[in-house]
């Protein structure tokens, strides 16, 4: 029996590459995200069931996970991973002092509470061995010059896992797939087709996972 997997912000970048890696493993993919044309052409591609959905609006994550839990050979949601992110401006050049206040406050919105209403909309159709993979980067926890909201963010986003991995019975951890060449950020690193077995590998181990975060470096050990 395949499982189901929900991702949002799945229009391109790592969100993509994940939803590849899951449907190359058999599972029952949904897709999630704010540009209609790309995740439909997505989900054509590789066979998943898709909802426009926007990460910052709750009433968006429920109608998805609710479309989710009916989507696969049992009802319910094994795997979420909330790729939905936004980076405002030239990555490395957009320094907190500077940083204006929409700016910020979509970028949390987005980045934050878009990971928090992901998950907690997805819980209802959990069970006890569900999964949840936030992506995350190394500025969560090494901050850079330059990097400001986006930086805050992603460590915001890591106090969320981790908060709901104390709180809920599904682990819930970050994954850090290092530098990856995206539109987000636009400042090279490797392609996304290479980091999305991680995301597979990652929910393949519950213990690890939960309340921590994995990368590369653990699942090529794990792997090799």
């Amino acid at each position: 029996m395949s499982e189901t997997v929900v991702v949002t912000g799945a229009a391109g970048g790592i969100g993509s590459e994940a939803a590849h890696a899951f449907a190359d493993d058999g599972a029952t993919v949904v897709l999630g995200g704010r540009n209609r044309d790309a995740i439909e052409t997505l989900a054509a591609e590789i066979g998943a069931e898709w909802l426009r959905a926007d990460a910052r609006d709750e009433f968006d994550a429920e109608r998805l996970m609710e479309t989710a839990s009916r989507a696969g050979d049992s009802s319910g949601i094994d795997v979420v991973v909330p790729c939905a992110a936004v980076y405002h401006g030239d990555a490395g050049h957009t320094p907190l002092g500077e940083t204006g206040y929409s700016t910020f406050d979509d970028t949390i919105r987005t980045n934050v509470r878009g990971v928090f209403a992901t998950v907690r909309e997805a819980l209802p159709h959990m069970d006890s061995d569900g999964r949840v993979l936030v992506p995350t980067g190394s500025v969560a926890t090494d901050p850079k010059p330059g990097f400001g909201a986006y930086a805050v963010s992603k460590a915001a986003a890591e106090g969320v896992a981790r908060q709901f991995a104390v709180d809920c019975e599904p682990a819930v951890g970050c994954v850090d797939p290092g530098a990856v060449d995206t539109e987000l950020h636009g400042m090279g690193g490797r392609d996304p087709a290479d980091v999305g077995g991680l995301f597979t590998w990652a929910a393949s181990v519950p213990d690890t996972l939960d309340g921590g975060v994995v990368g590369l470096k653990d699942w090529k050990q794990a792997t090799r």
